[in-house]
């Protein structure tokens, strides 16, 4: 561990807190912090996730007086991707870095405050890239999980760890990547690794002492824990697996979670089943009792934030044999008839809307273009399979009959967040259009190998773009315009009641675009390529937007001919912070 923190800001922290600023922050500091304009407590700005500011002193008229107010580097030779959301809390800005570090930065001057530096063993086995999505506050600590799979709780003001605790074994294959989920007192977390035939969990500690609460393994056949002792099995032993097949059944629960405080319920999204070759994972039929849907792999999960009990489930993709996974954010808004909706944008290419009560399906409709594995989804949210795009059994050959299947592994979507407006009622959906060739292999576990038992190509499906930012009416399913970049899109998107869409692309550019019509507004060069998550908050009464820019994630590393696409791109690790001055918010 590096922490340094000068003497001067350490004065200055002190006269800080003896003058009260900060009595720690508290639940209904959470439950309020998509409404809050100056703090940003948790991932999504809202554990809803709608990633919504009701900010509009910067709107249309005046973002093209957006300019800069400082930049911050992380410095050496640590880049790779900064998939990061920022946080700000009194006056400071924390903000993670690849290979697991954070660092606090005063929000005026962009100086740094004091760094973390996670320790990592030799022999870490991160999937797709050593990223970091984010932290989150809580009390007077701030909580990050690090690439061997360990949740970490830092002081506010110094940097000194308060616990360091160990989610999983990084020599298995588990990592975590995640922005921590706080709930009540409680740190939850899930874990990542669904390439090496871990078993997907979450996680709840007591946010005081990191000491394990309950435990929620995603798999069925794997017992949950309730305060140290053994609780409920999840599902039924197998219900939907063969043989001891559900003990290495992937399902990582690798991009955290949300919660809806209206109906008093985590959802978490699960992973990829292990191995990717379905034929191995295939259980029966329904006529013998065995589904074969491998459950609760790519599925969404409502669990009780106190117990940990499963309350609800709903798979996306049943029997999944192309990594479409299930984990992509579930945002909870409310549509326009009032109704409760969650809605979630899945790697097989559907956005789907379920009720928030009870996790129902309500609709899903496809999102991106030429979707070959499913004709469609039935009346009950099952999607209606196309057999033959289904990868070939290898049987006793090297391998099974290849196909071109629509979306790519990498998703329709894949991890980087959609946003949600409060202003239209459309949600701004990050997505790309591409394809890929995929075939099974024979594959056999061992622990801490890859266990994928696929091979795969990627491949783009358009001459023109492969990005593609959509607005898309939930209601109808309807898009209502699309913004098409030529490189993969792979960050996160933010919405502002001003009538703004922010984010950024590999190509370096980061951009607001009118929500109603998808036409450009502003931009700026940042320098590297963007996969972080922008946020925009309100400091001595100007409005400030900030997003890191640095090249990296899954697409330089899995991308086939889409990375050759790519690779002129530079990585980079810079924060980039820009304000609307008080002398131009009027100006049009």
């Amino acid at each position: 561990m590096n922490r340094f923190m000068s003497a001067a800001v350490a004065a200055i922290m002190a006269v800080g807190l003896a003058g009260g600023v900060s009595a720690g922050v508290t639940e209904q500091d959470l439950l309020n912090d998509a409404s809050t304009h100056g703090d940003i407590l948790t991932n999504g700005m809202g554990r809803d996730l709608q990633r919504f500011s009701s900010m509009d002193t910067l709107n249309k008229d005046n973002v093209s007086n957006l300019v800069p107010a400082w930049a911050f580097s992380f410095g050496g030779e640590k880049q790779r991707g900064q998939e990061t959301q920022p946080l700000v809390h009194d006056g400071v800005m924390y903000v993670t870095g690849s290979y697991s570090r954070l660092y606090a930065i005063d929000l005026k001057s962009g100086k740094e405050l004091w760094q973390y530096d996670a320790r990592l063993p030799e022999g870490i086995l991160p999937c797709c890239d050593v990223i970091n999505r984010g932290g989150a506050i809580y009390g007077d600590n701030i909580y990050f999980g690090t690439l061997d799979a360990r949740i970490v709780a830092l002081d506010l003001k110094t940097g000194d760890v308060k616990w360091n605790k160990k989610i999983a074994n990084y020599k298995e294959g588990y990592s975590y990547t995640a922005a921590p989920l706080i709930v009540d007192g409680l740190v939850i977390t899930g874990n990542s690794g669904g390439e090496f035939g871990i078993v997907g969990e979450v996680q709840a500690r007591n946010a005081e002492t990191g000491d394990l609460v309950w435990t929620r393994p995603v798999i069925e056949g794997h017992m949950g824990t309730l305060n140290g002792e053994e609780s409920t099995m999840t599902g039924t032993l197998n219900a939907s697996w063969p043989g001891d097949m559900w003990k290495t059944g992937g399902g990582a629960t690798w991009l955290g979670g949300s919660y809806d405080a209206d109906t008093n319920t985590l959802v978490f999204g699960t992973g990829n089943p292990a191995p990717w070759n379905s034929h191995l994972r295939d259980a029966g039929t329904p006529t013998d009792g065995n589904t074969g849907d491998n459950l609760y792999a790519a599925s969404r999960l409502g669990i009780d934030p106190a117990t940990g009990e499963i309350k609800w489930h709903f798979q996306t993709t049943p029997r999944e044999g192309w990594d479409f996974d299930g984990v992509n954010e579930v945002v909870a808004y409310n549509d326009r008839d009032g109704n409760k909706r969650f809605a979630t944008a899945d790697r097989n290419g559907f956005f789907y809307v379920l009720n928030r009560e009870d996790g129902k399906f309500v609709s899903a409709t496809p999102f991106v273009s030429d979707i070959s594995w499913a004709e469609g989804i039935d009346e009950n949210g099952r999607p209606i399979f196309v057999e033959d795009n289904r990868p070939g059994n290898p049987l006793e050959a090297d391998k099974g009959e290849m196909v071109f299947a629509v979306p790519s592994f990498l998703g329709g979507k894949n991890w980087m967040p959609m946003a949600f407006s409060q202003r239209t009622g459309n949600f701004y959906v990050p997505s790309n259009e591409w394809g890929m060739d995929i075939w099974n292999e024979p594959i056999s576990y061992k622990k801490g190998a890859a266990y994928l038992g696929a091979g795969f190509t990627i491949k783009p499906i358009f001459e023109s773009h492969i990005g593609s930012l959509k607005a898309i009416d939930p209601d109808s399913g309807t898009v209502k315009w699309e913004y098409q970049n030529d490189a993969p899109l792979w960050g996160g998107v933010m919405t502002t009641a001003g009538g703004l869409v922010f984010f950024g692309t590999p190509e370096g550019e980061f951009i607001a675009l009118d929500d109603e019509t998808g036409e450009k507004l502003w931009s700026f060069q940042t320098g590297s390529g963007i996969v972080g998550q922008p946020v925009t908050y309100e400091l001595d009464g100007e409005q400030f937007v900030t997003v890191v820019s640095g090249w990296g994630g899954a697409v330089p590393l899995w991308g086939g001919e889409v990375a050759k696409k790519v690779n002129y791109l530079n990585q980079g690790g810079t924060v980039w912070t820009f304000k609307l001055p008080k002398q131009l918010a009027s100006a049009n």
